[in-house]
């Protein structure tokens, strides 16, 4: 739509108002052709949604909050805590009508593990869609306070030497991520072995749910960790280890959670589907304002939520950096997004570049078809409809499914039209 002033107001309105019928009244300002002149309704009127206590969840607990699933014709959502990935992927594949749930917030290649049956019971494939990515940037690689002194960052080779020293004194590196094959793994995977540390050789990786990562790096279990905020930040505000490097230092931009759905209840509603993005975009348009972080910080650290200090939440959200070595940077541009720089949009390109680490470390055969399994997963088409109906801004929708070309902070570089070449280009990987 072309975009005029009343627009241009009703997004500053949308950005700021707290309740949900103000939220109402700006988005009829900011979105006059959109979903008040939707021509079919929602089939159901709820759905079962699974979320991690992770700052990128923020997307479904705000909509929730702010009542935009009620006004999407949603009002019976339900916005349900999972206490682990493991959890997730268990409840999804139970579905919502067998006491599960129908989507969730999700590790982006989960989608695809779970609809290839590599990560269920008797790998058993459930079908698996991916409308949305929730968020860019804003996790974490830290490291326990006792290798302080290597003066580790962005370089993890500083770890090389004390890593050594510590196993010929009969010691085990752990390296803690969430879920095999998840995005946190490929991160600390990625940064290890661009320091010439084999994650599957010189490290044992371990899986830790999100919010038990502080309390198992306080007692010693593990020596460095990747996941997403707030526990990072948690971690050095409670002194107990540093951050060596934020994840957007090594592809700044990258893409991190989706919004995963079951195909078989897409398939059942899919005025629904639509309904139920609307309601997540809008969700995310508020919580990119740098207004909101502060309220939005307030929210997710609400015990029903995330049961944390809002300190713990707001740093990063605003792209401050307190990496707790003494080192505190502000304006970083690595705060988490969830709108801006079509932060939304779920870019086919880079579900190849999951698939492609997966097939790098084991979890995907090389004779992996990419783009056809990207192509029956990825609906970014649910996502272009929901953003016609709520009449999106043209400069906010991407006008192809790929960003190119990427480049990585070690100089490696991914085409997602040649991923052969960009594993060839790798020296450590699984069989190596």
């Amino acid at each position: 739509m072309t975009k005029t002033k009343a627009t241009s107001i009703g997004r500053r309105q949308i950005l700021k108002l707290g309740s949900a019928a103000a939220l109402a009244s700006a988005a009829r300002l900011a979105f006059p052709s959109g979903a008040f002149a939707a021509t079919a309704g929602p089939e159901v009127t709820g759905v079962k949604l699974g979320f991690i206590a992770l700052t990128d969840a923020a997307p479904l607990i705000i909509a929730k909050e702010k009542g935009l699933f009620e006004k999407h014709g949603l009002p019976d959502v339900e916005v349900l805590k999972q206490a682990s990935w493991g959890a997730t992927r268990d409840n999804l594949v139970l579905g919502g009508e067998a006491n599960g749930i129908d989507g969730a917030h999700i590790l982006t290649p989960m989608p695809y593990l779970i609809s290839t049956g590599k990560v269920t019971q008797n790998n058993v494939p459930v079908p698996m869609s991916i409308v949305a990515r929730l968020n860019l940037d804003s996790q974490g690689i830290s490291v326990a306070k006792e290798y302080a002194g290597t003066g580790v960052q962005l370089d993890a080779s500083k770890l090389k030497e004390a890593f050594a020293a510590k196993k010929a004194a009969g010691g085990e590196i752990k390296v803690a991520m969430t879920f095999p094959g998840g995005t946190h793994d490929l991160w600390i995977r990625y940064w290890l072995a661009a320091g010439g540390i084999d994650p599957d050789k010189d490290v044992s990786t371990i899986v830790v749910p999100p919010p038990q990562m502080v309390a198992n790096m306080k007692v010693g279990n593990m020596d460095a960790f990747c996941v997403g905020e707030p526990w990072n930040e948690q971690l050095v505000n409670q002194g107990i280890g540093f951050t060596a490097c934020t994840t957007g230092e090594l592809w700044k931009g990258h893409p991190e959670k989706a919004l995963g759905l079951r195909t078989e209840w897409i398939e059942k509603n899919p005025n629904a589907a639509k309904a139920l993005m609307m309601a997540v975009m809008e969700a995310q348009i508020w919580a990119d304002s740098m207004d909101n972080k502060e309220e939005m910080s307030a929210i997710l650290g609400k015990r029903q939520w995330f049961n944390v200090p809002p300190k713990d939440v707001a740093g990063r959200l605003k792209g401050t950096i307190n990496y707790g070595t003494g080192r505190l940077v502000e304006n970083t541009g690595l705060e988490m997004k969830f709108w801006k720089d079509h932060a939304s949009y779920p870019f086919k390109s880079h579900d190849a570049w999951f698939l492609t680490e997966n097939i790098r470390w084991g979890k995907f055969s090389p004779d992996t078809d990419i783009k056809a399994l990207v192509d029956k997963v990825n609906r970014e088409d649910i996502w272009r409809a929901a953003a016609a109906d709520l009449g999106i801004a043209a400069a906010d929708i991407p006008a192809s499914s790929s960003r190119g070309p990427e480049t990585f902070f070690d100089g490696k570089v991914f085409d997602p039209e040649n991923p052969k070449a960009y594993l060839d280009s790798l020296t450590i990987k699984a069989g190596a």
